[in-house]
Parts: structure tokens; sequence; C-alpha cells
């Protein structure tokens, strides 16, 4: 089994470094991963200027590239450098993030955005996050990767990712596991308004996530808040189906 791994905190964070480990117990790992931090750059790719490579030594991977673009960027040139190589990669792994990826955040994510660019390329894919931005805790993150991928290899389709969310506990602290749909991610938001020297205006946003209620247990920013792990069937089609035929009757 080949797996390519990337992430949005940069090939540098502790979170893709075990993660790769983790993997590298089981498959061929090659790491394509931002030369730094991408969060939330979301589904951007780089078309303006050129993309630079240089390998990057990373223990667990049979290669691992640093890359001066976006987590789709990673995935996609990664795959083309590996077909010129003659390897061909199984699955998709994306993280492990600093930070959860929860409800609407999927849209903002890098990291999520990585493995959606694996399923785009017909691979079945995962992403995986920690709900802490400075994490010390991986153990129950790589263990769940681990499992899933031993769970899901030969029934995940090439055109889904599983999103998977931890509480940053302990591995023996977290709760259990459900599988999850996508939930509202609210923030109390801000935006700071600084002056530079010469009068310019900037604008740095900030915000903390709103703590939910009487929210179903199968939406996944409650399994979070209550200390479960979570896995979260994702994929690329926005179409919402249950509209066609009513938007069809309006006769545009």
């Amino acid at each position: 089994m080949r797996i390519l791994v990337t992430n949005d905190d940069g090939i540098r964070a502790e979170g893709i470094q075990r993660l790769t480990a983790a993997l590298a117990s089981v498959a061929e790992v090659f790491v394509f991963a931002p030369d730094t931090q991408r969060s939330a750059c979301g589904h951007g790719i780089t078309v303006t200027v050129p993309i630079e490579v240089k390998k990057y030594d990373m223990p667990g991977a049979v290669q691992a590239w640093s890359v001066s673009g976006t987590p789709a960027d990673c995935v996609k040139l990664g795959l083309r450098i590996l077909r010129d190589q003659g390897i061909q990669i199984d699955h998709v792994f994306s993280g492990i993030n600093h930070g959860s990826n929860l409800g609407t955040d999927t849209l903002y994510s890098g990291t999520v955005s990585g493995a959606i660019e694996g399923v785009i390329n017909g691979l079945p894919s995962f992403a995986v996050s920690v709900h802490e931005h400075d994490p010390v805790y991986f153990e129950a993150s790589c263990s769940l990767a681990l499992h899933a991928l031993k769970t899901a290899s030969g029934k995940l389709d090439g055109g889904t990712v599983l999103n998977i969310n931890l509480p940053h506990v302990p591995a023996s602290q977290v709760k259990g596991l459900r599988i999850t749909r996508l939930g509202a991610r609210e923030y109390d938001e801000d935006f700071k308004v600084q002056k530079s020297e010469n009068g310019s205006t900037f604008y740095v946003y900030s915000g903390k996530p709103v703590v939910y209620t009487g929210l179903a247990d199968d939406i996944d920013v409650n399994a979070l808040q209550e200390g479960y792990a979570s896995i979260t069937p994702l994929h690329y089609d926005l179409t919402n189906h249950e509209l066609l035929e009513e938007v069809r009757s309006w006769r545009f």
C-alpha cells in the first residue's frame, strides 16, 4: 500500500511527522507538504507563479518534499511527480492538523482540501485533525487514523473523504467514536483595526468558537464538544439535489 501525506500546518509541524511515522508502520509513505503555514487557505491552487519543490528528510517517509504551494497543490503536483516515477498512490492522508476541522470550517480548511484533492484524483482520502492549535496529544489521532485506514480500505470509494476529528486529550480519555454529519461552525468574530506608521489601515481577524447546546448526537461539532472523536464522510458535490426539480419548475 502506498500513501501520499500532506497537511496545511507546514512540513515541519509535529502533526504530519507523527502521522507519517504511524502510517509507515503499514504502508509506504510519500510526503508532499507546504514549506510554511497554509491554514485556512481552502482549496486554492497556485496558477500565477512557479511552484518550488525541495527534498526533505522526514523519518518514516520513502520520499518527502517541501512544496511552495497550498495543500491542494501538494497533492496535485505530488501525484504527478510520483506517477512520473512509476509510483501509483492508493490513498491520500491530510494532517494531523493542529486544530479541528468541523462543520462549515471544512470549506475553509486547507487540511480537508488536501484530502478533497485526493478524491478529485479518484483516490479514497482521509483528513485527520485534533482539537487544539498547540497539541501535545497525538496518540489517539494516530491510532484512529490507522484503524480507519484498515477498516475502510477496499470499502471507501474514490469519491469520499473520511474527515476525522479528535478531542485534545490523552487516548484513555476519549469517550468514544461517533459517525457524524457536518454541523454549523460559528464564531464570536471580530476584526481588530491596526494602523501602520504611514497611516495604512489593517484588519486582523480573530474569533472564538460558539459553544452549542441541544445539538443532535450525530453532529460533528457536538461530538467534539462532548469529548468524542468523530468521522464524517465528505464529498465535493455541493449540489442541493433535493431542490433540483423545484428550481426546474421556476422556468428560468
